[in-house]
C-alpha cells in the first residue's frame, strides 16, 4: 500500500482519467472494479446525466469511485449538490481555482484533488486544502498547460515545491511510464488516453479506432489564445492551422470552433469535422482492450520493469 492507494482505498495507484465524452460510468466502474480508481468525467454532462451516472456506477461497482468536475462549468453549483446528495466521496477539480470549491466538499468528508500544470498552480492549490494534485505535462489529451511543460520535467519540480501526494498524468499509458513516473517522484498515475480506446469508454467506436491509427506526430497543441488543446490532426485541426496562416483573429477562432465540436468528434464519430482530443501516447496505443486487461497489463509490467530495473548492473 502507498500513499495513494491508502487515501482512495484502492488497490493499485493507477487512477482514470475523467475525460469529457468518454468517462460514463461503465468505464469508471470497470476500471474500480480492476483495482484502480475510476472517475465520471462531470464535464460533458447535464447535471441529471451526472446524476444518472453516479446511480448507475453506484450499482456497478462497490469499490470507490469519483466525479471530475471542470469548475468553468455552467452548472457548477447543482453538480456539487448532486454529488454530495449522492453520497460521492472523491472529487477532483480541474479549469478553475480551487479555493472556490475545496473548503466545501471537504466540510462534507470528501477527498479532494485538483488537476494542475505547474508548480507554481500545484502550491497554490496545496494552500488551498486539497489532499493531492495531478500534475499534467502537456504530452496529455484534451485542454493542457499553456507552458508547455513536459511531464518528465513537471514531476520533480512539483515535488520539489509541495508536500502533499502527487499524481502524474500526460504520456503514461503503461507500466514502464507508470515505473518512469514514480521514479520521478509520482505517487501515482492518471491514465487518460489509453482508457479512451477501451470497450467500456463512451467514446463513439470511430473515435476509438482513430487513436489506435494515430502514429507520432499525429496530434499537436493548438487553440493557445482559447483554451490549449491536443488534437488528432484531421479535416478540423487542419481549419484551425488555416486560420492562424491566415492571420485570423481570435473571433475567427471562435466562429470556427462554434458549439459541441468535442461531442461531435468523440462521441458521434464525426472524424472529419469533430474535435479529437487524445493524447501523445495514442503513437503507443494499438489496439481496444478491457479495461480491466489494461489495468493487469499495466502493473504486469511495471513489476517487471522494476525488476529488471534493480537487476541492472552498471
Amino acid at each position: 500500500m502507498n500513499i495513494i492507494t491508502k487515501l482512495f482505498n484502492i488497490q493499485y495507484p493507477i487512477i482514470q482519467g475523467g475525460m469529457i465524452w468518454v468517462s460514463g460510468y461503465k468505464l469508471a466502474s470497470a476500471v474500480s472494479n480492476a483495482g484502480g480508481l475510476g472517475l465520471i468525467g462531470a464535464g460533458s454532462m447535464y447535471p441529471e446525466v451526472l446524476r444518472e451516472h453516479i446511480q448507475k456506477c453506484k450499482k456497478a461497482t462497490s469499490k470507490p469511485f469519483g466525479v471530475n468536475v471542470p469548475m468553468l462549468y455552467p452548472n457548477i453549483e447543482e453538480i456539487m449538490n448532486i454529488i454530495i446528495d449522492e453520497g460521492v466521496k472523491i472529487v477532483f477539480t480541474s479549469a478553475g481555482n480551487p479555493k472556490t470549491w475545496t473548503a466545501f466538499l471537504k466540510e462534507k468528508g470528501i477527498t479532494v484533488v485538483h488537476v494542475v500544470s505547474s508548480s507554481a498552480f500545484a502550491l497554490k492549490a496545496q494552500n488551498a486544502g486539497v489532499d493531492a494534485v495531478v500534475v499534467e505535462g502537456f504530452e496529455a489529451g484534451g485542454h493542457n498547460g499553456r507552458d508547455e511543460t513536459t511531464t518528465l520535467t513537471l514531476i520533480p519540480m512539483v515535488k520539489e515545491k509541495i508536500t502533499i501526494p502527487v499524481i502524474a498524468a500526460g504520456g503514461i499509458g503503461s507500466g514502464r511510464g507508470m515505473l518512469a513516473a514514480m521514479a520521478l517522484g509520482a505517487d501515482g498515475v492518471q491514465v487518460g488516453s489509453r482508457f479512451a480506446a477501451s470497450i467500456e469508454s463512451s467514446a463513439h467506436d470511430h473515435f476509438k479506432q482513430t487513436i489506435v491509427a494515430t502514429e507520432e506526430g499525429g496530434t499537436q497543441l493548438t487553440l493557445k489564445e482559447l483554451a490549449p488543446v491536443r488534437l488528432i490532426k484531421n479535416k478540423f485541426f487542419n481549419d484551425v492551422q488555416s486560420l492562424y496562416d491566415n492571420n485570423g483573429s481570435k473571433e475567427d477562432l471562435v466562429a470556427l470552433l462554434g458549439r459541441a465540436r468535442a461531442k461531435k468528434g468523440m462521441f458521434e464519430g464525426d472524424l472529419i469535422e469533430g474535435e479529437l482530443e487524445i493524447g501523445q501516447i495514442a503513437g503507443l496505443i494499438h489496439d481496444i482492450k478491457s479495461a480491466e486487461q489494461i489495468v493487469k497489463e499495466m502493473i504486469a509490467e511495471f513489476k517487471e520493469a522494476k525488476e529488471a530495473l534493480i537487476n541492472m548492473d552498471f
